[in-house]
C-alpha cells in the first residue's frame, strides 16, 4: 500500500507505456500517457491535451534514444 495520509490513500492515475517499441498498433491506439512532456511525439504520434501520445496512422511502435516517439507505416 502506498504512503497513507489521514487514513485515505488515492487511486492510482495509470500512468505509464501503453505500447511498447516495436509493436504494431492501429490509428488513433494510445502509446503512453504521462504527466507533462516527457516523451515528446514524432512522425505519425499525436498528442492530446493531458500529454497523453497517441498513433495518427496504423504501424509500429518506435522509441528514439531523444525520448521521441514515432510510428513507422505498415508497408502493404
Amino acid at each position: 500500500m502506498a504512503h497513507v495520509v489521514n487514513g485515505r490513500d488515492g487511486q492510482g492515475k495509470r500512468r505509464g507505456v501503453k505500447a511498447y517499441g516495436g509493436q504494431i498498433i492501429r490509428a488513433g491506439g494510445i502509446i503512453l500517457k504521462q504527466a507533462g512532456m516527457r516523451f515528446s511525439p514524432g512522425v505519425n504520434v499525436g498528442m492530446g491535451k493531458d500529454y497523453t501520445l497517441f498513433a495518427l496512422t496504423d504501424g509500429t511502435v518506435k522509441f528514439d534514444p531523444r525520448k521521441r516517439v514515432s510510428i513507422i507505416k505498415a508497408s502493404k
